[in-house]
């Protein structure tokens, strides 16, 4: 199953650019594979439709079995079957990418079938655990970093991010039958998924707004976890972290409402973010940047 390329209208798009050309490639076969594992979710062929037009959460475990059958083939010495497969394993070779944040990735992909939601924010935490801050752990490998500070760095942040899109994503996770937010969560705050449904009001608003700071604790989190001598060879992550935090901040200015229309950066507004963080993290003091 191919996945897209990467394109502008992503938010990583303009993270990508600030590295050299092996690592570009070598981070953009591993967004490709990622994304492809997540698709066989989110957005399954439409020839493993049922007859009423859904997807039998039998099949959408198969498919994700079947991605999991190819991460092993990945690292071990059989021969991917997928495109994304063929092209991630020399990556894997050239890098030193650990096993372990695919399988990780998978398990996380596993936990959207059937659509149940979360109980607590402990759980709600794992599946971020594996379907985000997983990624961050392969990425960092492809920037480089010589503190092992940089692994707790790519955890965290891969949390933030991951809450970010779900509190921007509550309405289209909605129409997919899904609520990401926890029940918990809804409860402290006098919420129904009804009312998720119904849009904005004063509940509601509290509810996203309680979300809201929770994502910024975990960007607060991957500041302080940030091994500064590592800080340029992780330039491409702190530029991802900057756009998310933008998208917060777009979401408090409208008031907590991401029911009218998704929230996004505008490419420009990417573009100048990107620059910014890369201009002040190059300018870092010589004597807390590793060589």
């Amino acid at each position: 199953m191919a996945s897209a390329p990467v394109s502008r209208d992503t938010n990583f798009y303009y993270s990508f650019l600030v590295l050299p050309r092996e690592k570009r490639q070598a981070i953009v076969t591993v967004w490709d594979f990622c994304r492809a594992v997540d698709d066989a979710v989110d957005d399954p062929p439409a020839e493993l439709n049922g007859p009423d037009g859904g997807v039998d959460p039998a099949v959408l475990s198969a498919e994700v079995e079947r991605w999991r059958v190819e991460v092993a083939r990945c690292f071990d010495s059989g021969e991917p079957r997928t495109e994304q497969g063929r092209r991630l394993k020399p990556c894997i070779a050239r890098f030193g990418l650990p096993r372990k944040p695919f399988d990780d990735l998978v398990d996380g992909v596993e936990m959207d079938v059937g659509g149940r939601g979360f109980e607590t924010f402990d759980e709600l935490y794992q599946y971020c655990l594996r379907v985000a801050s997983a990624v961050g752990l392969i990425c960092i490998e492809i920037f480089g970093y010589t503190l092992p500070q940089a692994r707790e760095y790519a955890v965290v942040l891969g949390v933030a991010l991951q809450l970010t899109n779900i509190i921007r994503d509550i309405p289209t996770d909605l129409r997919a039958g899904r609520i990401y937010l926890p029940a918990e969560d809804l409860a402290r705050f006098g919420c129904t998924e009804q009312d998720l449904r119904n849009g904005l009001s004063p509940p509601v608003r509290r509810l996203i707004a309680f979300e809201c700071d929770r994502a910024r604790s975990f960007f607060q989190q991957a500041h302080l976890a940030l091994p500064k001598p590592d800080a340029r060879r992780l330039v491409a992550a702190e530029i991802m972290g900057a756009i998310y935090r933008a998208i917060l901040d777009r979401i408090e200015r409208r008031g907590y409402d991401v029911f009218r229309e998704v929230v996004r950066v505008p490419r420009p507004r990417r573009v100048v973010i990107a620059a910014s963080v890369w201009a002040r993290t190059m300018i870092w003091p010589s004597s807390l940047v590793g060589r």
